[in-house]
């Protein structure tokens, strides 16, 4: 008999973590995150991490505000890699900054967080990610598609966009 109540509670738990790992994977297809690595956590290294965030995030706002579901965005950030790598190493070199950048198109492993009342678990997303030097210091990090941290302030028509996506998330999970 015990072993029996064993089996079952194994087979529960293996049937939860399943069901734990559909959940996620479900998740992690519907966005794109973003992630912008300072080279250190000194001031200056912060401060042009910033004006990094803020070159990628003027490029690409207009590309992903056009985009209709993840794999469109993510097909066309990949198109555009090496052209965000550029525009990030010019920010730099105008700072007189010569440890340059990398960039890619990965999946990561990202924390719990939330954006505009949406909260996104911890778990792997796919995701841009962009290396200022060494990378070692405090990052910026938020949603690249659906575009919640790339939103024109003017824009209403499109925050509205926005909000039915969060909508339609929060229907399928409930």
């Amino acid at each position: 008999m015990k072993k029996l109540l064993v089996v079952i509670v194994l087979a529960a738990v293996a049937v939860a973590i399943v069901a734990g790992v559909q959940a996620n994977e479900k998740q992690e297809q519907e966005v794109l995150r973003i992630h912008i690595r300072a080279n250190s956590d000194s001031e200056q290294d912060q401060r042009i991490k910033l004006e990094v965030r803020d070159a990628v995030v003027a490029y690409l706002t207009p590309v992903l505000a056009e985009c209709k579901g993840l794999s469109e965005a993510k097909s066309a950030v990949a198109a555009r890699q090496s052209e965000i790598e550029r525009r990030a190493e010019h920010v730099l070199e105008a700072a007189g900054y010569r440890y340059g950048c990398t960039v890619k198109l990965t999946r990561e492993e990202f924390p719990a967080r939330t954006y505009d009342g949406l909260t996104l678990e911890e778990g792997i997303y796919d995701a841009l990610i962009v290396e200022l030097g060494d990378a070692e210091g405090a990052n910026w990090w938020c949603v690249a598609f659906p575009p919640l941290c790339f939103l024109p302030a003017e824009s209403e028509e499109y925050r509205s966009l926005i909000v039915e996506w969060i909508e339609k998330i929060k229907e399928r999970r409930a």
